[in-house]
């Protein structure tokens, strides 16, 4: 079981705004900003997702292979999380669709180039 998932950014500014919009959304809001830069998000109380500055203060880079994704509650959902994505200037990886047998899934690139997939499986 997976608690939480993070990713880097070198814009930490710039990606909470992109985060906060979006993961707002679906519900999830800041549960803490990061004292190295970032915030960490969540929803009823449970850390899910973070958006922070590298500890190391090296450069954040994208993790190839890597990403995270975001369970809705329904196809509609997914839809309209993509496109708010979208709308906040993510990259287009793959349009909301099914993709095997009751798997409904989409996929983005936030704007940094991490790898966001939005799904409902059912």
């Amino acid at each position: 079981m997976i608690g939480y998932s993070t990713i880097g950014t070198n814009n930490p500014e710039k990606a909470l705004a992109f985060y906060d919009a979006l993961l707002g959304s679906v519900g999830m809001t800041r549960i803490f900003d990061h004292p190295n830069g970032g915030a960490v998000y969540g929803k009823n109380g449970q850390v899910g997702f973070g958006v922070l500055s590298p500890f190391n203060g090296e450069p954040a880079t994208v993790g190839n292979g890597s990403m995270s994704g975001f369970a809705l509650d329904s196809r509609e959902q997914v839809d309209d999380f993509h496109a708010k994505a979208l709308a906040l200037g993510a990259t287009n990886e793959g349009e909301p669709g099914l993709r095997g047998p009751e798997f409904y899934f989409s996929y983005l690139r936030d704007l940094e180039g991490n790898k966001l997939c939005a799904y409902k499986i059912g």
